[in-house]
């Protein structure tokens, strides 16, 4: 088995707290690429257009590893590399700051807010919990571990340096993390609870709602009333076995309480501006595990608190 080569350090320094873009030319058995600007123009023709491409060279944005700008005239040489920024889309600022909750050498334990990301994906870029954390705390290894649904706020786990983050991400991996979420939703007399939902979820790419079929399950999760509330709503303790895309929120709205404020379930809403004062009422409060450095079992609590009022 080929052992894979450690990627080399890139001559950029992060920009708004995100890492810049590393392009490894791959061989090229057809020989279709004479020159460095004709991979580029293959590779990123398609998303900037060629004269996007063009600009980006002209401007000096494609540097290679001793940081100097590339010249797309250059021949090509297959697994050479180089680095570029990419342009970030205007993203709203998301009012909520994220609370430190515990750090030392190893590990950051957050507080994610509601719509906050936690990392880079789509539209979602430098208003992400990673990038924000980055920055703020000037810390530019800095990964998380797993990762919490925009929607949700609570409990993220980030590793300081880059050589600890499997043995973290292998926790999540093997389920030997216990975590505890914390629901508001519909009071229902006539439901017998606590209760565990097993069912088979399957979340298409592109499509906001995940769905129930039939077939072996793939998601377990255990509800249970913790308070009833006033104005006929209650605060339910969701403890998951498994991890799917939106399985509380999925199994909450199988039992027929879908979790107040819940964009997706059971109807999608419309597509349209945040409202940042109806956040989704679901939270990771609780993170406990051995730790893979020093074996020290590890509990955090989350500081936030969900409103109970509709």
């Amino acid at each position: 088995m080929r052992r894979r080569t450690k990627a080399p350090a890139s001559p950029l320094p992060q920009r708004n707290g995100i890492d810049p873009v590393r392009v490894r030319l791959p061989d090229d058995p057809g020989g279709s690429w004479v020159t460095v600007r004709d991979h580029l123009v293959a590779r990123f023709g398609g998303a900037i257009g060629v004269d996007g491409v063009d600009a980006m060279l002209a401007g000096g944005r494609f540097v290679g590893g001793d940081g100097g700008a590339v010249d797309g005239g250059a021949a090509y040489a297959a697994g050479s590399h180089l680095w570029f920024h990419r342009d970030f889309p205007v993203e709203e600022r998301v009012p909520f700051e994220i609370g430190v909750v515990h750090r030392d050498e190893r590990i950051v334990v957050v507080d994610k807010p509601h719509f906050l990301a936690t990392m880079p994906r789509g539209r979602h870029v430098t208003e992400t919990a990673l990038a924000r954390l980055r920055r703020e705390l000037g810390l530019a290894e800095l990964q998380p571990a797993h990762r919490l649904d925009r929607l949700t706020a609570g409990l993220v786990l980030f590793v300081v340096r880059a050589e600890d983050r499997g043995a973290y991400q292998t926790l999540f991996r093997d389920r030997l993390v216990r975590k505890e979420y914390e629901a508001v939703a519909a009071y229902e007399p006539g439901l017998a609870l606590p209760v565990t939902v097993r069912s088979r979820i399957v979340k298409e790419r592109g499509v906001l709602a995940a769905q129930e079929e039939p077939g072996e399950p793939n998601s377990e999760s255990r509800i249970e009333l913790f308070e009833r509330l006033d104005g006929g709503l209650a605060r339910y303790r969701l403890t998951p076995v498994t991890g799917r895309t939106h399985q509380l929120r999925v199994h909450m709205n199988a039992l027929g309480i879908p979790i107040l404020d819940d964009p997706v379930y059971p109807v999608v809403r419309p597509d349209g501006p945040e409202d940042f004062a109806r956040p989704l009422r679901l939270l990771a409060r609780t993170l406990e595990f051995p730790d893979p450095i020093t074996g020290d079992v590890r509990t955090f609590e989350s500081r936030l608190r969900l409103s109970g009022r509709g």
